[in-house]
């Protein structure tokens, strides 16, 4: 019904970039916040960034200044870039999108299969 489908994570040495995008497609009515989450081995996910339709943002304290969320509303597509990456930034990143289906009457959460993210030190 609703796909997310992540892509440009990959390895890099620490203080490198990537950008990642998350393209949602689909029986897309309207879609409120998109974010970006991640997932170390052996701990929770966590909310990296999130940006809302019409624009405002939210970042966890560790890559404040160092990640931008931002999305093209035309394109249902999400992205993070993240620069001065460090080793602690290794983990799967997942892309969620808060999403009203053309078929249904409330927003639901959806997320993509994940992307890893590798930081060499």
């Amino acid at each position: 019904q609703v796909q997310l489908v992540e892509s440009g994570g990959g390895l890099v040495q620490a203080g490198g970039s990537l950008r990642l995008s998350c393209a949602a497609s689909g029986n897309i009515f309207s879609i409120n916040a998109m974010g970006w989450y991640r997932q170390a081995p052996g701990k929770q996910r966590e909310l990296v960034a999130a940006i809302t339709s019409g624009g405002s943002t939210n970042y966890a304290d560790s890559v404040k200044g160092r990640f931008t969320i931002s999305r093209d509303n035309a394109k249902n597509t999400v992205y993070l870039q993240m620069s001065s990456l460090k080793p602690d930034d290794t983990a799967v990143y997942y892309c969620n999108a808060n999403v009203l289906a053309l078929t249904a009457r409330q927003y639901y959460d959806y997320w993509g299969q994940g992307t890893q993210v590798t930081i060499s030190s």
